[in-house]
């Protein structure tokens, strides 16, 4: 095992490898904001998301609570950066205008496909292989109002048929793989190291194609 040296370092971020997912929600007047986050973690059967306190996502969702929560994969990086530097918000709140600019239509931008959702209003993401309809169920403010937790209750999963192990309701991480957002780098997983022991799908998981 390697003894390293550790350094006290501060850096201005602590994305330290987080997956990125795309979240469609309901503006006012009834068309979508498509927004890319990258903190977002799972406690069972809820979402826990982090958002700026003065993005069209946090606005959207204290009035309107609905939304898909679109889990990216590494081929989908490129659209997710054309999403990076727009906002939905009008005006542009002056915090962000130095480098964020409006865009009405995000899904156009970014050259992705909505599709429509089962039980809530916002459309899915067509190209990510898993979409998760949920519920936003608290927001609560923090960082001196710099930003929102959002406690979310998922509702539906949608999984592309190509990452679920045949007949089960298992995603099969053989077939599965988050992007990843590395200190502002996007990555993909590496090759699989082993498996937790509550597994359910060791043994069954196709080898990677």
């Amino acid at each position: 095992m390697t003894n390293d040296t550790h350094l006290v370092v501060q850096p201005s971020i602590l994305y330290f490898g987080t997956p990125v997912v795309l979240l469609t929600t309901e503006n006012a007047d009834g068309t979508c904001n498509l927004a890319p986050i990258s903190s977002a973690w799972a406690l069972g059967q809820h979402i826990v998301l982090g958002l700026g306190s003065e993005s069209q996502t946090a606005r959207n969702l204290a009035q309107r609570p609905e939304l898909v929560i679109n889990v990216a994969s590494p081929e989908l990086w490129e659209h997710v950066e054309r999403l990076a530097p727009l906002t939905g918000a009008s005006p542009v709140p002056e915090a962000k205008r130095a480098v964020y600019r409006h865009e009405r239509d995000k899904f156009a931008a970014a050259g992705l496909t909505p599709a429509a959702a089962d039980l809530v209003r916002p459309p899915r993401v067509a190209e990510c292989a898993l979409q998760l309809e949920a519920r936003a169920r608290k927001l609560t403010p923090g960082g001196a109002g710099v930003f929102v937790t959002v406690e979310c209750e998922v509702l539906r999963v949608h999984a592309a048929e190509r990452v679920v192990v045949p007949g089960t309701h298992h995603i099969d991480p053989a077939r599965w793989s988050p992007l990843i957002y590395n200190f502002r780098h996007y990555h993909g997983l590496a090759p699989e190291l082993g498996h937790g022991f509550r597994s359910e799908t060791a043994g069954t998981a196709a080898p990677a194609a």
